[in-house]
């Protein structure tokens, strides 16, 4: 395992002191991540692995660091972060060649930890574990889990809780918050050095532009701006959209109190700490281009030695956000939805079927995944509507069906299982994330955490006997708020 972040100067990261835990454990180990990392994981079950992996022992030529780095949470700017509970280990190349960063979260205190304790509960441990790989699962770019354990600790929170870490790999783990940490202290030459990393490393191209960290900036804008569109499309609501949580490679990361939506609602909030709704579902595309407004600021010195024309640079690449946004949104819609080719009604199609959904508090998934079935393609109402819903869907459905025919002739059977592989059956649902948690904690019980882990591995395949992974929760099982905690 290499540490190519250790290339950079000194004032890029601070080197940790190891704290050992009392008994570490594996809860689950991702041997098929293993292997594409080209990582043994007969090894890393064993006792140096497992050394390594919760951050007891380093293995020889393995020097964990801590990277800094700054962030606006909750629109307030906070000049030092860092990881105060994480430590990255170092690189490895995967099965495609492509280079990834190990990172362990909850490894204990580092010089960015603050008041904190740099450790992390089992629960969000598990949290992160299920909703990124469930992510993945699905096609969303994002960090994967590599490893969860059990750390033999008690940690205190609100109460006494299980101490656990996990063990994650990205594509790196810079982050926009990286970027305003050498802005903020007028670092140019860090900014600089910080800004050639990551464009090797996820613009390659770039480096070749008549204008190279344009070309950067514009990559980074088009990478966000399909990562929420994916986000938007499956009902994912990200919680803490912080600068400090949007990776500039374009894979989610940080899942903290994230969630997914069961009735549709675009102002749905679930992290406990979002009092005012600034990162509800509905506002994640503005708060991504307000993010990356902030990256455009800290990359001022780099698009020109001229003033006006590095802000000229910065909204040139901001301009693009809500075209490749939109588009990549429209195209989304148009497949689950079946539709062929564009239209001039599709927008007006995709609002009125929302407004409907939010009208009768259907379930996001469950309504798409409803029009995907055969039947309703050749003109059935779904099975499952009540009455009054399918009386409420009548005026769409069709002008959803007129505008099927508009659009080629693809036979509904083909055209349906097409559907499936966009509208999925099974999402992480918060009553079954939040039992399985509570299974974990209190009676120790890993069993509902790998079973739905198992069943999140292949989402879009109906699962004879796995319905209740599919059902929506009845009232009194709904989960109104979600917590970080990792």
């Amino acid at each position: 395992m290499r540490q190519s972040y250790d290339g950079l100067p000194e004032r890029f990261y601070a080197p940790p002191e190891l704290t050992p835990v009392a008994d570490a454990r594996l809860v689950h180990l991702n041997r098929p991540l293993a292997a594409e990392l080209g990582l043994d994981a007969d090894w890393l079950a064993g006792p140096e692995g497992l050394a390594m992996l919760s951050a007891s022992h380093m293995p020889p030529g393995v020097r964990p660091l801590a990277l800094a780095y700054a962030g606006h949470q909750f629109g307030h700017f906070v000049s030092r972060l860092g990881d105060g509970r994480a430590l990255l280990l170092g690189d490895v190349r995967d099965s495609h060649g492509h280079e990834r960063e190990i990172q362990i979260k909850g490894s204990g205190r580092t010089a960015f930890s603050r008041r904190g304790d740099g450790r992390a509960a089992l629960g969000p441990v598990l949290r992160e574990y299920l909703l990124s790989e469930s992510m993945a699962a699905l096609g969303v770019p994002t960090t994967r889990a590599l490893a969860a354990l059990r750390t033999g600790e008690t940690v205190m929170r609100e109460k006494p809780l299980p101490g656990g870490m996990i063990v994650r790999a990205a594509a790196s783990h810079i982050r926009v918050g990286t970027f305003q940490y050498f802005a903020a202290r007028q670092d140019v030459a860090g900014l600089r050095l910080l800004a050639d990393f990551a464009m090797a490393r996820h613009a390659p191209d770039a480096a070749r532009a008549e204008h190279p960290y344009l070309a950067f900036l514009e990559s980074v804008v088009a990478a966000q701006a399909a990562l929420v569109a994916r986000w938007m499309l499956i009902g994912f609501i990200h919680g803490v959209m912080n600068t400090d949580n949007m990776a500039v490679s374009g894979e989610t990361i940080d899942y903290g109190p994230c969630a997914f939506m069961d009735q549709y609602d675009p102002a749905t909030v679930f992290s406990f700490i979002d009092e005012h709704g600034r990162y509800a579902y509905t506002n994640q595309p503005s708060i991504a281009l307000w993010n990356l407004t902030r990256l455009a600021e800290a990359l001022l010195p780099l698009l020109s030695e001229d003033e006006d024309r590095a802000v000229e640079h910065s909204q040139q690449a901001l301009a693009g956000f809500h075209t490749r946004f939109h588009d990549a949104y429209f195209a989304g819609m148009r497949a689950k939805l079946g539709l062929e080719g564009e239209a001039e009604q599709d927008e007006t199609l995709f609002h009125t079927l929302l407004q409907t959904m939010q009208a009768t508090q259907s379930d996001f998934t469950n309504t798409f995944r409803a029009l995907s079935h055969d039947a309703v393609l050749e003109g059935a109402t779904p099975a499952d509507w009540p009455q009054p819903v399918a009386e409420a869907f009548a005026p769409w459905l069709a002008q959803w069906r007129q505008r099927l025919a508009q659009g080629g002739q693809a036979a509904p059977h083909d055209r349906a299982a097409r559907m499936r592989s966009v509208n999925p059956c099974y999402i992480p649902r918060n009553h079954l994330v939040e039992a399985m948690i509570a299974a974990a904690i209190e009676h120790d019980d890993d069993a509902p955490f790998r079973e739905m882990l198992a069943v999140l591995a292949n989402p879009y395949e109906h699962q004879p006997g796995r319905d209740r992974y599919a059902a929506p929760p009845t009232p009194d099982e709904r989960v109104r708020y979600t917590y970080c905690g990792t």
